[in-house]
């Protein structure tokens, strides 16, 4: 297969929905984003990369931090985290109280907000420094030594965060933190604020589409923590979207508010995409409609 053709025919593909849907403008220097730009990255199993359209600007990852902080967690600490957070669908938004409060402070599943907040929080026990230990694997696994968080965007995020310090708080109020609220609450910010581009990202996630191996050959989660990862990404990862996201595109995924999503052909490839406007759901518009395009004329997916 002509990956690098399929690849710019998919920028031509996806041009009407480029700049459809709105940016991320509740966090101010989102808001400030050109939601004109598309850009998509593969990379193989064997560590080929094919890019196209604005796949080498950086763009702020936000939520896709989640899956690589949860990585960390599951390699250090095993499987206890999963008494702490859930592992199904939200069926609503990725800020919600309501849910948070009426399942005791647990949250649904560690791709919404609270349940990444609890996530960072045993990151940060186990390392001191939850939004390095994420900062680091993104440098290992890209070979890209000046993948940082914007600080910019940090405190943007922090500065209008106060949906994501409620939630802290009454996680805390159910004793489900370990450490003070606001040094989970930096840390978070942080890490959703680290800068990547398409071909960054596709290549940090490409021990999940190679049973858990890293760019170094040693591994970064064994096979069965990959395969729960990778299933908790196709029905959370792209929030109460989940669904119809699972419908069209059919593979493994995480988005982010930023406008990019990373998404998982097992044992085959990583994919990276990212346009800044967004769905209803937080989703990028095009991105989605890209992926669908990719699955669609490769087959490839996990149906």
């Amino acid at each position: 297969m002509d990956i690098q053709n399929l690849l710019e025919d998919i920028v031509g593909a996806v041009q009407p929905h480029i700049g459809q849907g709105k940016v991320a403008d509740y966090i101010p220097q989102l808001g400030a984003v050109d939601p004109h730009q598309f850009g998509i990255s593969v990379v193989t199993r064997e560590g080929d990369v094919f890019s196209a359209g604005d796949a080498h600007v950086e763009f702020s990852i936000q939520s896709i931090s989640k899956v690589f902080a949860l990585a960390l967690v599951l390699a250090a600490d095993g499987d206890h985290i999963w008494k702490r957070v859930f592992r199904e669908p939200s069926g609503n938004p990725f800020n919600s109280l309501v849910q948070l409060e009426s399942e005791d402070g647990i949250p649904r599943n560690p791709f919404i907000n609270a349940g990444a907040i609890v996530v960072t929080d045993r990151l940060l026990s186990l390392t001191g420094n939850a939004a390095h230990a994420v900062r680091d694997l993104m440098r290992q696994e890209t070979g890209n030594a000046g993948v940082d968080t914007d600080h910019r965007v940090a405190s943007s995020e922090l500065g209008k965060g106060h949906r994501n310090a409620s939630l802290a708080h009454f996680l805390a109020s159910c004793g489900n933190l370990e450490n003070p609220v606001e040094e989970v609450l930096n840390s978070y910010a942080e890490q959703c604020a680290l800068a990547m581009t398409c071909e960054d990202l596709a290549l940090a996630t490409r021990f999940l589409a190679s049973n858990g191996l890293g760019a170094d050959g040693t591994l970064v989660l064994s096979p069965a923590q990959t395969k729960r990862i990778n299933a908790v990404m196709l029905t959370c990862g792209t929030y109460d979207a989940a669904g119809e996201v699972a419908y069209r595109v059919g593979l493994p995924g995480k988005s982010g508010v930023g406008g990019g999503i990373v998404a998982v052909v097992p044992n085959k490839c990583s994919i990276s995409v990212w346009s800044p406007g967004l769905g209803r759901s937080g989703n990028s518009v095009a991105g989605v409609a890209a992926l669908d395009e990719f699955t669609t004329r490769t087959g490839w997916s996990v149906f």
